[in-house]
């Protein structure tokens, strides 16, 4: 799997203790060491940045063809 900076890409398992659920979307904003870690960012609607977490390739993918965005409601940070 090759994700470069400033991809988009789908988390794959929940994060609960930063109110991150398995399929919530986020932006890469650092690769480690050839991609065997990633820095991402997961925001609101409005900007506000939910949490930042460094995720490992399994935890994350890329956005499928077929896959349209869903929002869901969280509780203010």
């Amino acid at each position: 799997m090759s994700i470069s900076e400033h991809a988009v890409v789908v988390l794959t398992r929940d994060l609960p203790e930063q109110k991150l659920r398995s399929g919530d979307v986020g932006a890469v904003v650092h690769v480690y060491a050839d991609g065997k870690a990633f820095e991402v960012e997961f925001v609101t609607g409005s900007g506000h940045t939910l949490a930042v977490e460094t995720l490992e390739p399994k935890d994350i993918r890329t956005l499928g063809e077929g896959e349209i965005l869903h929002i869901r409601s969280v509780a203010a940070a």
